[in-house]
């Protein structure tokens, strides 16, 4: 027997436990998105001062920095209710995200992907809120003299989930378009079949 015939049988065994797998099993990403987060927070906590600027590349920086607002240092100027709110809303968007990711149906690997890695952003930044009251950014990248907002290991998590998310709903409604598109050449294939005389069945000419 060929390798290649012995691979057939394990990329079936492997197909089969893709399938069999549930969707919660991409929680485990999460974890690890928030282990990351936290842990290099920690480490620009621990060796970085306030507003410290770090060159790494020529269009990234580490800069410590405290934010109060949103992914992005959105609404960080506002007068400190957005800490309850953010915290709030983070408990109802966690919530809704697991119980999205136990209900999706097994096999499915890209839209748990995306709601795993958001997850684990959201909780990543949450618990800083918890903890701080602000969320610790330091990844600082720009292109010369233009800076863009600081950000942290969550909010790459939760911008890559956001883009794997569109994604998983183009594909599904590329997928949606193309079984439409083959269930109309269906019909239309047994509407021509239907249609056209048998001529096994047909009479000659002059036998009547």
């Amino acid at each position: 027997m060929s390798s290649q015939q012995q691979s057939i049988p394990v990329d079936e065994a492997v197909a089969a436990a893709v399938k069999r797998t549930h969707p919660a099993a991409w929680l485990w990403l999460s974890l690890v998105v928030i282990a990351l987060d936290q842990a290099t927070k920690f480490l620009a906590t621990r060796f970085l001062d306030l507003y410290e600027r770090v060159e790494v590349l020529p269009v990234l920086d580490f800069t410590l920095l405290h934010n109060t607002g949103a992914a992005f240092s959105m609404l960080a100027g506002a007068s400190g209710w957005q800490r309850w709110f953010f915290i709030g809303l983070a408990g109802v968007v966690s919530v809704t995200l697991i119980v999205w990711i136990w209900r999706i149906p097994r096999g499915e690997k890209l839209l748990p992907l995306a709601l795993a890695l958001i997850l684990g952003g959201a909780i990543g930044n949450v618990i800083d809120r918890i903890w701080h009251g602000y969320v610790v950014d330091f990844i600082h990248a720009h292109w010369g003299e233009a800076y863009f907002p600081a950000f942290n290991i969550a909010d790459s998590a939760i911008t890559i989930g956001a883009a794997l998310l569109i994604l998983d709903a183009f594909r599904e409604r590329g997928q949606g378009t193309a079984e439409r598109g083959q269930g109309i050449g269906d019909r239309g294939q047994q509407e021509r079949r239907r249609g056209t005389p048998d001529r096994r069945q047909a009479p000659r000419d002059g036998s009547q």
